[in-house]
Order: structure tokens, then sequence, then C-alpha cells
């Protein structure tokens, strides 16, 4: 049976061949910012690169531009932080659990992390418990992150509440890390809001957001579902109505929007993902945005 790392080399094997691989290591590289860097090698240019980072000379030998790419001599930590309530076993857009979209994401994530020989910790939760892992290094502590949270997140769990993991990280992490936060769609709130902003004075933060499946089922095949809050029957019948569909989309769009100000206001960049095809592109996205938001 494939470990979880497994799958998550696999994925980034079939979605990013060698020179996607390279660009995604270079948006990775360029999160931290201030850390000491020693020059690794040159690659070649591609759109979005820095200007500034183009070897003038070696381009003008190999008659083509070339980037210089560095390594970091200082280790940095990397805080995968999640949310392992029930919300995050339910059902995403694509018909995936988004819990198996999160722990590829935070793979993703964690294995760049590990090739550029930074650590990796992990904060995650519910609304009745946080759980904290230390930072490490090594692919077998990886493998324990994201199985801990694969095993940790189920239907009959508690419900989510990605606030009390941020919290814990507040009240408890020391230091300047960079805070890698896969969660559901959070509702704004001037609480949340405080707390991120707080967050992000200490801390470089990523946020990528699952999205929830769609109101009504598609195709020929319809089916109730329920409700992973409450467990209260969503009859597909009503969810299939234009006036229902279009008020639901409404307020989906509201919330997306108060939830993207809200991260805004805190200086933190959002992705978002709604299958696990998804992730490889939308990580890049990420990482891009953030670098040139920076």
């Amino acid at each position: 049976m494939a470990t979880l790392l497994q799958r998550v080399k696999s994925k980034m094997a079939i979605y990013a061949h060698r020179k996607a691989r390279g660009m995604l290591d270079g948006e990775y590289g360029s999160v931290f910012r201030g850390r000491s860097l020693d020059f690794d090698d040159l690659r070649a240019y591609v759109p979005g690169d820095e200007v500034r980072d183009i070897d003038w000379k070696a381009s003008a030998r190999d008659g083509s531009p070339l980037i210089r790419r560095y390594v970091a001599v200082r280790r940095q930590t990397v805080l995968l932080v999640t949310d392992t309530g029930r919300n995050m076993a339910a059902v995403a857009k694509s018909g995936e659990a988004k819990k198996d979209i999160a722990v590829l994401t935070l793979g993703v994530l964690g294995y760049l992390a590990h090739r550029h020989g930074d650590v990796v910790g992990l904060v995650c939760g519910d609304s009745s418990i946080t759980r904290s892992l230390p930072a490490k290094g090594g692919e077998q502590h990886l493998e324990r992150l994201l199985r801990h949270v694969d095993d940790n997140t189920t239907l009959d769990g508690a419900p989510s509440r990605i606030q009390d993991q941020l919290q814990h990280v507040a009240r408890n992490v020391k230091g300047r890390h960079l805070l890698f936060v896969v969660a559901d769609e959070l509702p704004a709130d001037a609480a949340t809001g405080q707390l991120l902003r707080r967050l992000r004075a200490q801390h470089e933060i990523l946020w990528l957001t699952v999205r929830d499946a769609d109101l009504a089922p598609s195709g020929p095949e319809t089916a109730d579902s329920y409700s992973v809050a409450d467990s209260a029957l969503l009859a597909w019948q009503p969810a299939a109505s234009a006036a229902v569909a279009a008020a639901y989309a409404t307020a989906v769009a509201q919330r997306d929007a108060d939830r993207k100000a809200m991260l805004r206001a805190a200086g933190i960049t959002e992705g978002e993902v709604a299958a696990s095809d998804d992730v490889i592109t939308g990580l890049f996205a990420l990482l891009e945005r953030h670098r040139r938001a920076g």
C-alpha cells in the first residue's frame, strides 16, 4: 500500500514536469524574506521570474537568459496548520473528501520544505481539541504528520473551528515561521480578522481554501445529502430550484468576498482548490502571488 507521501510524489510527477517542478521549488524558495542564501545553480528564465535574478554573463555565454538559484544557509520552520474537524471530512466541490485534498496539499508544501532543508511541524484539530507535533526534518516525519491529519479527520469528529488552532499558534509558537493554513470556506468576523492580523505581524502566512461541494448534485443522478454540521437532511429537490440556486450562489459569493477582504486586510495571501487535480497549479499560483505581494 502506497504511503501518503508516495501519493504526493506521484501527483507531483504526473501534474508537474521537470521544468514546472523547478519553478515550484523556486517559488517556495522566495517565500522566506531575508533568509540567508548561497548560490546553488543556474536554470532557464521563465516568464514571471525576477529580472534582478538573471545572470547576464552566463546568459551571454549560453545564448539564452539564465536565472541564478540560491539555497538557504539557515533552516527555516514551516508550520502546517489545518482543520481536522468533521467539516473537512465532508465532500469538496470535486466530489472528493476535502481531507484528501488537504492531505495532498499539505504533503506537497511539506515536501518542498523538506527539499529545501527546512523543518516541518503541524498544528491541527477541531472545536474540541488542538494537537501540536514538533517541527523536524525527514520524509518519515512528514509521513507521520500527513498520517495524523488523515487518521484524525472523520465524519464522527467534533465540528471544525480553525480559529482554535490559530489561537494555539498565537499563544504558544515563538519566533518567526511560515504558517501554511489549509481550511474550508471560513466565514469572516471581526474577532478572526484581529487574530489573523496578530499572527501576520509575527509570521509569514499562506492560506489555502478547499472549496465546498455544490448545493445540488450535477448530472442525471440525484441523491439527498446531509449536513456534516448538524446531520440535517439536504434534500436535492429544493436545491435544484433555480431560485434557491441563485440565492445560494449570492450567499456564497458574499461569504467569499468577506473572507478574501478579511485575509487581504491582514496581509495574507489566499489560494483556492476544488479538487486534487488543482493542487499543484493552485499551490504554484499561491506561492507566486505571495512573492509578488512582497
